[in-house]
């Protein structure tokens, strides 16, 4: 079992680094929106495996703007691979001067887990990071949002090893949970929709690993009436 989880974390890395962008496009500025969105994470939020029109924020987006709302292409800064560290990182590097959002979703932590990062390091870095999502929000806490992070224990790619990967990943969201409610921000828990992969094989990418469009396509539909509503507010 040692040697399998050994091999199975090689897979992972090279996973990990087979995707490597940071999808910044510019706002619009036009009179086509009016309703700026920024999505911060990983490889769920820059959606590897799947195409750009499927990442989960671009679906988010396009379902609200077939309800009305203006909402512009989302700006995501994101990477596969990426801790909370590494977030931070990102952040700093794209939004160095200040920009203000009407929308700001959060989703990271997997890599944490992955690489073995500490529990404390992971809340005390998330902290921070709920800091800049706040102070790039026209609205600050009001207008922001977290997704928890899937379990990929559910996946191929985590089955041999999926007890100790559900286990951590249950304490990570828990983290994640307390500090939204901290922060006094939405948390919104995908969790058991990344479950399903186990019994229905169209919800995971051709990786093995990542969601799929369809699996993306459910998180909205579970968010979505929620985010409008913060809209609405």
């Amino acid at each position: 079992m040692k040697k399998l989880y050994f091999l199975l974390t090689i897979a992972l890395c090279m996973a990990c680094s087979s995707t490597s962008e940071i999808n910044a496009p510019e706002i619009p500025t036009s009179g086509s929106y009016n309703i700026s969105f920024l999505a911060l994470g990983d490889s769920y939020t820059i959606g590897e495996s799947v195409a750009a029109e499927d990442r989960w924020p671009v679906q988010l987006a396009e379902t609200l703007r077939d309800r009305g709302y203006k909402v512009a292409p989302p700006k995501i800064i994101a990477k596969t691979g990426w801790t909370t560290q590494d977030l931070l990182d990102g952040i700093e590097d794209e939004l160095n001067v200040q920009r203000d959002f009407d929308l700001v979703s959060i989703l990271i932590g997997v890599n944490n887990q992955y690489q073995h990062r500490s529990i404390e390091e992971y809340e005390r870095e998330l902290r921070e990071v709920f800091r800049k999502a706040i102070n790039h929000c026209k609205t600050m806490e009001k207008g922001v949002f977290a997704v928890s992070i899937p379990d990929y224990a559910a996946t191929p790619f985590g089955e041999a090893n999926a007890e100790v990967i559900t286990e951590e990943i249950n304490e990570f969201n828990a983290v994640f949970r307390e500090v939204a409610r901290d922060f006094q921000v939405p948390f919104y828990n995908i969790t058991p929709i990344s479950r399903r992969a186990e019994e229905n094989p169209e919800l995971v990418a051709p990786d093995g690993l990542h969601p799929s469009a369809l699996m993306y396509r459910y998180w909205v539909e579970e968010i979505v009436d929620d985010v409008a509503q913060i809209l609405k507010d």
